[in-house]
């Protein structure tokens, strides 16, 4: 005689509307914000605002995807508004020329030139912070401020604390096209927010769909334990920062080609404003949890609601505690949903 076993339905699961809310708080707010800042402005969501704050949040957008990979792996770059001026002024010393002295003359390089030059400086650095934290074991925090203030200093030197102005280009010397990605658009869109959009889907698709995307979220999660399992971590680590590095050389060049001008002083505090965007987008401090699509609602957060206190003529003082304070708020729910964290080994 057999026995049979029975199977208890499984119970549905109830809506918890507090852990909805705490998963979802970034596009919640995203929707909040639109909803107050268009009551109390009528020229706040209108399509032609929209393009241009969405111009303006796809620096902070493109930071932010390179720091959420920084984070996924358990780090910190604190780096990246420095490498997002020194790719600025690299940029704009070669839209000037450069001098060869032994011929005499002066070689104007195209612009396609410049763009690669100044994405291979932004990646070169930011492998520097990846060798110093996954060879040399350097804390992120120590090693990527160090190299904050080398790559700020560096581009100090290079311009003498002065700017590159009218990086336009010249017919003649066949440098034309730098303000194409911070002025031209494509069907209406700018292209700075396609070139956002190329970033962001780049990024999701490698994060889910790729074995290096899975060695991401291992080595984060628990560092240890990916490594024993035959992740190839400090590999992870050096590329992680090596791409935060080429991508805050986008964000330089894009933000240089919207000003058609590039200072060492660029990127004052947009390592901070990634960072709060990749919190707001519900990434983990300690690594191992996050995804691209939070990170862009965190940054257009921000970004929407900078643009929305400016519109409505608040002091530029309360800005810097109305952000403040999203970002607290944001840790805080980050706890809540994480609490201490994955374990790292």
């Amino acid at each position: 005689m057999s026995a049979t076993t029975t199977t208890a339905p499984a119970k549905p699961r109830s809506l918890n509307i507090g852990r909805l809310l705490l998963e979802g708080r970034a596009f919640f707010a995203l929707i909040a914000i639109i909803a107050v800042f268009s009551v109390l402005s009528p020229n706040y969501f209108t399509v032609g605002n929209l393009l241009i704050m969405s111009s303006q949040v796809a620096i902070y957008g493109i930071l932010s995807v390179g720091m959420l990979l920084v984070i996924l792996n358990g780090g910190i770059d604190l780096s990246v508004g420095s490498i997002l001026a020194l790719s600025g002024v690299v940029a704009g010393a070669l839209m000037q020329g450069v001098e060869i002295d032994a011929l005499g003359v002066i070689l104007y390089p195209p612009v396609w030139a410049v763009v690669v030059l100044t994405l291979c400086v932004g990646a070169t650095v930011g492998a520097v912070n990846g060798v110093l934290v996954a060879i040399f074991k350097v804390p992120p925090f120590v090693a990527t401020l160090g190299v904050m203030y080398v790559a700020r200093g560096v581009a100090l030197l290079m311009t003498n604390g002065l700017t590159y102005n009218n990086l336009r280009g010249s017919e003649a010397l066949g440098n034309t096209g730098f303000n194409w990605l911070g002025f031209y658009r494509i069907g209406g869109v700018p292209i700075s927010v396609i070139v956002l959009a190329v970033v962001a889907l780049a990024a999701g698709l490698m994060l889910a769909r790729s074995a290096f995307g899975r060695w991401l979220y291992a080595s984060g999660g628990n560092e240890r334990a990916a490594e024993l399992s035959g992740v190839p971590v400090k590999r992870v680590k050096i590329t992680v920062y090596a791409v935060s590095g080429a991508l805050a050389a986008v964000a330089g060049l894009v933000l240089a080609s919207q000003l058609t001008s590039a200072g060492p002083t660029a990127g004052t505090t947009y390592e901070l404003t990634a960072i709060a965007a990749v919190v707001i987008g519900g990434a983990a401090l300690t690594g191992g949890r996050g995804n691209v699509r939070g990170t862009m609602l965190g940054a257009f957060v921000i970004g929407f609601l900078s643009a929305g206190l400016v519109i409505i003529g608040v002091s530029s003082y309360w800005q810097t505690v109305f952000t403040g304070a999203v970002i607290v708020l944001a840790v805080l729910m980050n706890s809540l949903q994480y609490g201490g964290g994955p374990r790292k080994g």
